[in-house]
């Protein structure tokens, strides 16, 4: 078996023709690799759950399942040791430097040829980190950095629970869903308060909606 066929990538896009694009140019760099194709969030995880060893996921950053920002920060934590690449039809300079900032190893216009994708991907897989070179990532102002160092610091668990806490799930519906106890849950919650810098359960719901929605939310006065 040659190195790259050992390969294992995983293209997360609900669109089929830019899927089929994006499997043609991943072969001609690494023929014989595995690639998986999905179209939703859940289906991205699951095909993570099954293989020990992905190398790559490329993932649209609207697809079902995403809700902004969100979708990205549960792969990262959840899956930490994956490195994730955005590839979108949207491609303002913020919505890059967030994806960034969240942990993404790259992000790839759609706009962009093959040619330039080809050697996007080339570039992260050799470890580095690729974003367009014409934009200007110059760092935010320091509400949204530090808002994304305290989303950073939630552990994959929190960031499940806040992802439920966003969908009007109760303590004991989120226990439900998760395996744990209820008292788990809120300890959870508890944490997810202390490191986002909010004092209720409203303020954290209130936080993760607007990072759904691609906006940052200010860090309330203590």
């Amino acid at each position: 078996m040659t190195e790259s066929a050992a390969y294992h990538f995983v293209i997360a896009d609900d669109h089929p023709l830019f899927r089929g694009a994006l499997r043609q140019t991943i072969e001609l760099l690494y023929a014989g690799a595995t690639i998986s194709e999905v179209g939703t969030l859940e289906d991205a995880a699951s095909v993570l759950d099954s293989h020990d060893e992905i190398d790559l996921v490329l993932l649209d950053l609207s697809m079902p399942g995403m809700r902004g920002f969100s979708g990205l920060m549960y792969l990262r934590a959840q899956y930490q040791g994956v490195p994730v690449v955005i590839v979108s039809a949207t491609e303002d300079p913020p919505t890059i430097r967030r994806c960034m900032e969240l942990g993404a190893s790259g992000f790839i216009p759609k706009s962009l040829g093959i040619e330039v994708i080809r050697d996007a991907v080339a570039e992260v897989m050799e470890g580095g980190a690729w974003t367009p070179p014409d934009v200007d990532l110059s760092e935010e102002d320091g509400e949204i950095a530090d808002m994304l160092r305290r989303l950073a610091s939630l552990t994959p668990q929190q960031v499940r629970v806040l992802m439920m806490l966003s969908t009007g799930l109760l303590n004991k519906q989120i226990a439900y869903e998760l395996g744990v106890s209820e008292a788990t849950v809120k300890a959870h919650v508890s944490a997810i308060l202390q490191k986002l810098g909010v004092d209720s359960r409203t303020q954290a719901v209130i936080a993760a909606a607007k990072i759904e929605q691609g906006q940052w939310p200010a860090v309330p006065a203590r």
